[in-house]
């Protein structure tokens, strides 16, 4: 339904009331009713966790952004059911400046939610719901600001990128980026629009995320020493990672920016076995790296082969059958901007700071960064100490000062960068 017509959104109390209130009344919009909190409390309302479909929020964000003259460009995955965004307000034969935000969000099973976790409510000066934080409410401001944008006269394009599969490797932004790539302009500078308490955030470390299997000899459990346990195979070679972690925080690269300093290697999830009685021949665990711009995943990633390798040479001679795989899963590089950049100084003067930060989580900005060789910064609001929580929130002050930013840099686009 395009959004010049009348839509029905439910919203809770967008004030700073100091009560609890209903997460949901039922108030009827035209295109110039909505404010930046309506438009979360809508985007709110789409559960797009990364498991399941997000086009019906990139609808409503697409007919949103027509409705205010932007010229919008979906690019769906090969099932239909999901889709990044791509729309400029003003100029369409120039650079412009470039924000990013992701419209997936983490699950909710298992989390305990005081609140509805897809029906915004608001309490004490605070929004909750899923994704008001981590990035939905920043997604929210960029459409204001399109829709400001449309009142003006840009001598500099304003551009918007929303994306999907974000939580889970920076995995459905690529095929825009691979659009970008091809396009007569890519954008001067690129926002990425992550919580960072409206800080300027110059880089993030990249991600490396591996499968490894294990494959054994089977055996009955009454005489387990004929067999070849996959699952201790497995953890031998997880007390592998454990020493490389050791070693990489002892003398590896160092940046005191981050709050850990140094690169990281993660063992998240193991499997294996079927019976207790069973030697087992088969396991699997998954790792990451998060790995300081200063290192190679490479290398880190040979460091290990190199180590499994020597192992399984041991193991062959009595169970030739012994093997060991590792295949990378997904990966995206990390941010460097140096706090010299135009893009840096721009974005301090637009959020009136003079510090900048690093963060550590990943981002989108690495790839814009790296592959479309764009200058990039995260800067946006709340804070990630409420992302992927049960009652996520995101404090009204923070949307406010979101907002008052992208009005700075809209004066800067109708004066022209």
């Amino acid at each position: 339904m395009a959004v010049d017509a009348r839509i029905i959104v439910h919203l809770g109390c967008l004030g700073g009331c100091q009560k609890p209130c209903s997460p949901y009344r039922g108030t009827a919009m035209t295109a110039q009713d909505w404010t930046t909190q309506s438009l979360l409390a809508r985007l709110i309302s789409f559960p797009t966790i990364s498991a399941d479909p997000n086009i019906d929020l990139i609808t409503f964000c697409a007919d949103f952004l027509k409705s205010t003259g932007a010229n919008v460009t979906l690019i769906q995955d090969e099932t239909g059911k999901k889709a990044n965004l791509y729309a400029t307000v003003g100029p369409r034969d120039c650079a412009g400046v470039l924000l990013s935000g992701h419209t997936d969000v983490v699950p909710v099973a298992g989390q305990n939610w005081a609140t509805p976790p897809f029906e915004m409510t608001g309490h004490n000066g605070k929004l909750f719901g899923r994704g008001t934080a981590d990035m939905k409410g920043f997604v929210a401001c960029t459409m204001m600001a399109a829709l400001k944008a449309s009142k003006m006269t840009l001598k500099t394009p304003l551009h918007l990128a929303l994306s999907y599969d974000e939580e889970v490797g920076c995995i459905g932004v690529r095929s825009l980026i691979d659009m970008l790539a091809d396009a007569p302009f890519r954008p001067q500078f690129c926002i990425v629009g992550e919580p960072t308490l409206m800080q300027v955030a110059t880089g993030h470390k990249g991600k490396t995320a591996a499968k490894v299997t294990t494959t054994g000899h089977a055996a009955h459990s009454a005489l387990a020493p004929t067999g070849l346990n996959a699952i201790h195979m497995a953890c031998d070679i997880i007390g592998f990672l454990r020493e490389l972690q050791d070693t990489i925080a002892s003398t590896g690269v160092q940046d005191d920016d981050y709050d850990v300093p140094y690169s990281t290697v993660h063992v998240g999830t193991m499997t294996g076995g079927t019976a207790l009685n069973i030697v087992p021949d088969h396991a699997e665990f998954m790792f990451e790296i998060r790995h300081l711009a200063g290192d190679d995943p490479k290398t880190i990633l040979a460091q290990i082969e190199a180590r499994t390798e020597d192992y399984l040479a041991a193991l062959r001679p009595q169970f030739p059958q012994a093997n060991t795989t590792i295949s990378i899963t997904n990966s995206y590089p990390s941010l460097v901007t140096d706090s010299s950049a135009a893009v840096v100084g721009f974005m301090q003067e637009l959020t009136q700071t003079t510090h900048t930060i690093k963060v550590a989580f990943g981002t989108e900005g690495g790839l814009f960064s790296s592959v479309l060789d764009v200058p990039t910064v995260v800067c946006g609001p709340g804070s990630m100490d409420q992302g992927h929580k049960p009652d996520e929130f995101i404090e009204i002050s923070e949307l406010e000062a979101c907002d008052s930013m992208l009005d700075a840099l809209l004066a800067r686009l109708v004066e022209g960068l």
